[in-house]
């Protein structure tokens, strides 16, 4: 937690700047990445963050691609390297983990990486992905809030990927976004981590 009373999901967090490098090791590429305290997954790569980069298919239809809730960038940052002609859209409230995704972007050579908060994201943007470990604990109102927001913004033949813990409500998530026209997948279970896949075949909800 950033500070009593704060969270990385923040907008400008008041904890005092801790850098720390964090080296994220796949099966076929490797980065080092900066984070900083009052960032999500300060000096380390969250495990269901890990879950997903090692296990989300990559986008199936051509376009953008979306990071929602950035944090230091690290999922960001995998797929601008995948998808290096891909625009790639890293998108979060808290303008200390824009900096660093920024800065991260800088140091890996990919400026393909826009870094920006939700409301700078033109609205007509689609995307061919969105990738996510989610922000749960906003609570279950805001976080649902969220997902409608961008859902409908997928491309035809486009799907999202999000990795939730079973105990923070990966089930009920999945029920849940089933019954708004959004079909919802299990791909795998890991570590207690559910990945979920989201296709892109419910209306426009504009």
């Amino acid at each position: 937690m950033a500070g009593q009373g704060e969270h990385y999901f923040s907008a400008t967090p008041q904890a005092a700047s801790r850098i720390q490098a964090v080296q994220i090791k796949l099966s076929d590429l490797e980065l080092e990445l900066t984070s900083d305290a009052g960032v999500f997954s300060h000096g380390r790569l969250d495990a269901g963050t890990k879950v997903l980069l090692e296990h989300a298919p990559v986008p199936r239809v051509r376009g953008d691609i979306l990071d929602l809730g950035c944090g230091y960038g690290p999922i960001a940052l995998t797929f601008a390297s995948r998808r290096k002609r891909a625009r790639v859209w890293a998108v979060d409230v808290n303008q200390r983990a824009l900096e660093l995704v920024r800065d991260n972007a800088a140091a890996a050579g990919r400026g393909n990486v826009v870094a920006s908060v939700p409301d700078d994201v033109p609205r007509d943007v689609r995307f061919a992905a969105i990738y996510s470990n989610p922000p749960i604990r906003v609570g279950k109102a805001a976080l649902h809030q969220l997902l409608l927001t961008w859902l409908p913004r997928l491309l035809p033949g486009a799907a999202a990927v999000l990795v939730v813990h079973k105990h923070l409500g990966a089930d009920s998530l999945t029920r849940w976004l089933s019954a708004q026209g959004f079909p919802t997948t299990r791909l795998l279970s890991e570590r207690g981590y559910r990945l979920l896949e989201i296709r892109a075949d419910a209306p426009s909800k504009e």
